[in-house]
Formats: C-alpha cells, sequence, structure tokens
C-alpha cells in the first residue's frame, strides 16, 4: 500500500487523530458505489463490503463525515491507467486512487441546498484481485482494505512522510480490525 511520492494521486495532506470514541450512526457519509466495470460482476457482495468498511472507518476517524457524500468508483485496470494516466502522469495501473474534494476556504458561507462532498475513490480489479491472491488473502478483506485506505485520503490522512505513513497505517490496521480482518501489514513487518 505505501507508494513512492510519484506513485500517489493529488490528495489532501493533513495530519489527523483517530477518535477515540464511536461517532454516531448519523455521522456517517453518504457512500455511492459505481460499478463501471463488468469485471466486478464476479463480486456481488462488494458494495456491501465497501459500505461496511466506509462506516467503522467513519466511526473511528477524527473528521466531520456526518451528512456528507463520496463515491466509489468499481473500474478494471485500463480504466483506473487512464485516471492514473491523466491525474498523475503514470501510464499504468494502480490498485486504488483518491480524489478528494476541494474544500471551501475557512470563512466561505454554506451552501445548505449543496451536499457536502468528502471526494472520489477508484478501484481497479483486476490488480486487487491479483494482490489478493498473491498475499494469499480473501479478496474481501483486500477491497476493504483498498476501500480503507482510499477513504483515510479523503478525509485528510496521507503517508508522504514515514511518519504519516505509519501513523496512517495503523490506523487502517486498526480500523480492519474491527472488520474482522488481520494486519494486512503484518507479513512485510516479517521479512
Amino acid at each position: 500500500m505505501r507508494k513512492t511520492a510519484d506513485q500517489r494521486p493529488p490528495e489532501i495532506i493533513s495530519e489527523r487523530k483517530r477518535n477515540s470514541g464511536a461517532m454516531a450512526q448519523s455521522a456517517l457519509p453518504i457512500t455511492e458505489v459505481l460499478v463501471v466495470a463488468d469485471v466486478w460482476q464476479s463480486e456481488p457482495d462488494a458494495d456491501a463490503v465497501i459500505q461496511q468498511a466506509i462506516a467503522v472507518a467513519a466511526e473511528m476517524v477524527d473528521a466531520d463525515t456526518a451528512d456528507a457524500e463520496l463515491a466509489v468508483m468499481l473500474t478494471d485496470d485500463a480504466g483506473i491507467r487512464t485516471l492514473n494516466s491523466n491525474w498523475r502522469d503514470i501510464d499504468e495501473p494502480t490498485n486504488v486512487l483518491s480524489f478528494p474534494a476541494l474544500r471551501p476556504p475557512t470563512g466561505a458561507a454554506d451552501l445548505d441546498d449543496t451536499p457536502r462532498m468528502l471526494g472520489d475513490i477508484a478501484i481497479a480489479y483486476e490488480t486487487a484481485r491479483r494482490e489478493a491472491d498473491d498475499e494469499q488473502k480473501p479478496f474481501d478483506h483486500h477491497l476493504s482494505h483498498l476501500t480503507v485506505h482510499g477513504f483515510l485520503h479523503l478525509v485528510g490522512y496521507d503517508h508522504e512522510t514515514d511518519d504519516e505513513a505509519e501513523a496512517m497505517e495503523a490506523l487502517e490496521v486498526e480500523i480492519l480490525a474491527q472488520l474482522g480482518i488481520p494486519d494486512p501489514y503484518a507479513d512485510r513487518e516479517m521479512s
């Protein structure tokens, strides 16, 4: 999951700390899952996996996600390669990209009838499937991890520095544990 600076999408960089208490259900963002590639038809539970991962992550971060919206686009390697090329000048597929929404300037008037957008996440099926298979992990566990990783970028977490990466990875591990998913970084630490 850790990428070099030239391998990362445009993300808002801001260190945040985890909220120690669970937030109320009303604090959960509205998540729309858009399937834009037929290869995802082999994963009929993907929407539910993503919704659950976002809900648990939103409850565990210190970020105002109440009534905010985000979209998760389930694409294929060709689709994410295009995004990666257009936005990052990297002409190859990747597993997940996050596109945080622009934040209104401080002091700007809120538009009551306009939903607050967190941003968009794109996940590529073939790359995610290959990684899960290579690491001998259930696909839904890896999908949850990619979703949580992308969501954390939307709410301001990043991994530009080693300290940021360690904090973000620790929070990912904690969120995934709440979902009953083992530490995805455990093998890396042993090698």
